[in-house]
Order: C-alpha cells, then structure tokens, then sequence
C-alpha cells in the first residue's frame, strides 16, 4: 500500500491550517514534511537513477527554498529564489531525458506559455520599479524565464508518446500549480496584498509538487 501520497496530502493540508490559524510550530513540521516525503516516495518507488536524479535533485533544492522562505520570507527570499531556481533547471533537465524530437505541439505550448505569462510577468516586473525594488528586475526575469521553460517541457509531455497519457496528464497540471503559485506569491509580495495569499499559494505549490513526483513515479515505475 501507497503511503507516502496520502501522507504528502495530509501535511500539506496541515500547512495550509497553519497558515490559517497562524500556528508556526506546526509549519515549521508540516511544510518541510510534505517534500521529504515525497523524496522518499521517489527514491522508494523508483531509484535515483537518469531522469528520476534530477527530480530527486529538483525536490531537494524545493525543500531548501522552503525553509528559506519559512524562516523569513522577506530576509531569505532572495536565498528562497535561488533555490527554486536550481529547483526548476533540475525538472527542466528531468524533463528533457532524453531530448524530445521537435513537434508541432511542442510550438503551439510554447507559445501558450509565453501569452500566458508575459502580461503577468510584465505588471510583476512593473511593480517592482514602482516600490524601488529596481535590483529584483534581472533575478525575478530570470527565474520567470526558467519557470516557464519548466512548465513547457512538462506540458510538452502531452504529445510525447514515450509518456504514459495518465502520467503526462499529472506532470503536466502539477507544473501548472507550481508556476500559478510562485505567480501568487510574488504577486502577494511585490504587486498587490492578495486576501489568504499565502495559504492558496502553498496549496498550490504542494499540490503541484504532489502531482508531478506522482506523474514522474508513474512514468518511470
């Protein structure tokens, strides 16, 4: 029986309660839980070895970001950023063994990616001269940049027939909740107060983590 993916639900609901009832004992438990134990259901189910290394990889610079981001968010969130940078080059890399052949898809989800997410990085970026905050220019384009390439190459899953159509599917939604909730908190933090914004950024972040190591042990179990 399976149970670290129930066991990754539930401290990742108990996170999104201490955010709630402003508990941060229990955070600082629930909220590095949540990726240790999907680190251990990826390296029970499926080894370290290829791809599933740099998804190891990607899960332990998440966790790094994590406890930056939990232990001060405004101090740390620089050291949080480049931890979660280093996250996504990791799936990105995950993602691209071997390298997929060139396909019409692969052009038209890039090109949903880009329309997506530029207007929002655009007003993100805006802001951020607005509060003189000019110096986060260069590392929140970046980071945007590297996000966006994460979600593309896990979309792109979609028209891989290497990829099993369920596991595509999950990776896939769980890239698009881990870009929507770094896109809420940085709205959050250098746009506009967003009301319970931390609680429905970590409920994404976690789902979508919970979603694409699930995809990814499903793809290569």
């Amino acid at each position: 029986m399976n149970i670290f993916l129930p066991a990754a639900l539930l401290f990742a609901a108990l996170e999104s309660l201490s955010l709630w009832k402003r508990w941060p004992r229990l955070e600082y438990i629930a909220k590095p839980a949540v990726m240790l134990i999907l680190f251990a259901w990826l390296f029970t189910s499926i080894g370290l070895n290829g791809a599933a290394l740099w998804f190891g990889l990607g899960i332990i610079f998440s966790l790094a970001g994590d406890v930056f981001l939990m232990i001060a968010l405004d101090r740390f969130f620089i050291f949080g950023l480049v931890a979660f940078l280093l996250a996504h080059i990791a799936y990105v890399i995950g993602f691209n063994i071997p390298l997929p052949d060139f396909s019409a898809w692969g052009l038209v989800f890039a090109v949903i990616v880009s329309l997506g997410g530029a207007r929002i990085i655009r007003r993100i970026v805006a802001a951020l001269a607005s509060n003189g905050q000019s110096a986060m220019r260069t590392p929140i384009l970046i980071y945007s940049l590297v996000i966006s390439l994460m979600l593309l190459s896990a979309m792109m899953k979609l028209s891989d027939l290497t990829w099993n159509a369920n596991a595509a599917a999950l990776v896939s939604l769980g890239a698009l909740l881990f870009y929507i909730s770094d896109i809420l908190l940085a709205w959050n933090k250098f746009v506009a107060p967003i009301q319970h914004g931390r609680i429905y950024n970590i409920a994404a972040y976690h789902l979508g983590q919970i979603m694409l190591i699930a995809g990814v042990i499903a793809q290569f179990k």
